[in-house]
């Protein structure tokens, strides 16, 4: 018996661009103070289809958190976020 499996299909989802990616994180930053908490990235993660979305937000903010605050800021370091969301585009489906 021959038992189907996902596990080697491709990703159901388009991936996603650039501009949709910055736009989901600017989404999920909710209370206004301009930059992206651990719990504001995980929403961010967990809306993009990503797995273990606390994961993604700690290995987030330990590659775009250039000034060491804990907080991603939506003025001086999005965009290296993305860049990171984007190299990570296939994982998170």
């Amino acid at each position: 018996m021959v038992r189907e499996t996902d596990r080697y299909k491709a990703p159901s989802k388009v991936p996603y661009t650039k501009e949709q990616i910055r736009d989901v994180f600017k989404r999920h930053e909710t209370n206004g103070d301009g930059q992206l908490s651990k719990e504001e990235l995980a929403a961010a993660f967990d809306e993009l289809g990503a797995k273990w979305p606390p994961f993604r937000a700690w290995f987030a903010r330990q590659y775009a958190d250039d000034n060491g605050d804990g907080f991603i800021s939506i003025d001086n370091e999005l965009s290296k976020l993305v860049e990171y969301t984007l190299e990570l585009n296939y994982k998170l489906h």
